[in-house]
């Protein structure tokens, strides 16, 4: 199953919001933006957990993913972008444009995931 190129992977049919069109671009073809609602966002701050740290310490000695961590972080991204589908729907949006994310660390061991865009309300374009 391909999934179009205007709506995100993370927009699944089973999520909050799940009607709700997600795009990186700030242009939806054939549709036209009939209200621009403002700035959405999502995030979530995760901490590491020791035993993975140990896993971690063990495959940065021999190499190889530390497929723990990447589990981690594409939960977190998936808070992050139920978050912000809750609250563009909240606010009354049927589109997100502009959608990026954001990371950064909070303290040792821990780590912000940020999903932020623009709400606003779409329409099919008239041929």
């Amino acid at each position: 199953m391909t999934v179009p190129a205007l709506h995100a992977s993370a927009d699944l049919a089973s999520r909050p919001g799940a009607g709700l069109l997600l795009s990186t671009s700030d242009v939806l073809q054939g549709h036209r933006i009939v209200e621009v609602i403002g700035l959405v966002r999502g995030n979530t701050i995760r901490a590491r957990h020791l035993g993975h740290d140990l896993v971690a310490v063990f495959k940065g000695m021999f190499g190889g993913e530390i497929s723990e961590y990447t589990k981690l972080m594409a939960e977190s991204r998936e808070q992050s972008l139920d978050r912000l589908r809750a609250e563009a729907v909240a606010r009354g949006a049927n589109a997100v444009i502009g959608l990026r994310f954001s990371t950064s660390m909070v303290m040792q061991g821990t780590s912000e995931i940020l999903a932020y865009g623009t709400a606003v309300r779409i329409e099919e374009a008239q041929v």
